[in-house]
């Protein structure tokens, strides 16, 4: 697998990644083998070597856990990946749900995971704010009606509201910005 391809398929599931690189034939079956031992060993390094988050992610999320803020976890990965991950880091206390790859038909762009998670904390897809670092990702939280954080980790290029390097970038009124200006815009539509 080239660089290039990894970025491609950055925020996007194993069924689409896998048929992607070997082929639209291949069988569900081969789908959940190959996935399932890629996805093993991921949780095994995760395990042994731990896991370093990106800069500014950490005061975020415990900030925003403080202030009421609702939090979820919308991802394309195996849910064993994120509660490993979350394990690991001992931050699962900070969300309140976690959608994972299993909840939904299918992949982002598609919003359906963004709707669901916004479905489990009780809060209106336009008042939701989706962190993201993958194109994959701002689309799908474009479709599904809610602001981006975008944090250009491995993507040059990601249309979000808000586009970042890091967290540690971001002033610390962004999240109620991002809410103000869309109550904003849609009461001078």
């Amino acid at each position: 697998m080239t660089y290039k391809e990894f970025k491609a398929s950055f925020g996007q599931r194993n069924d689409t990644i896998l048929r992607g690189l070997l082929g639209p034939d291949l069988s569900d079956d081969e789908i959940e083998r190959i996935g399932g031992f890629k996805e093993e060993r991921y949780r095994s390094m995760v395990r042994a070597e731990g896991i370093d988050l990106l800069p500014g992610i950490t005061p975020w999320i415990t900030r925003l856990n403080t202030q009421g803020w609702r939090q979820a976890i919308a991802s394309s990965a195996p849910r064993q990946n994120i509660e490993t991950i979350l394990q690991v880091l001992q931050m699962a206390w900070c969300f309140d749900t976690l959608v994972a790859a299993e909840d939904v038909q299918c992949g982002k762009p598609d919003p359906q995971v963004f709707l669901l998670a916004a479905k489990r904390v009780a809060v209106p897809p336009t008042c939701c704010i989706v962190v993201e670092d993958a194109p994959a990702g701002v689309e799908g939280a474009r479709r599904a009606g809610m602001r981006s954080i975008g944090v250009r980790s491995s993507h040059g290029e990601l249309p979000a509201d808000l586009v970042v390097q890091t967290l540690a970038e971001l002033p610390d009124d962004a999240f109620e910005a991002l809410l103000v200006n869309r109550a904003n815009s849609v009461g001078n539509a």
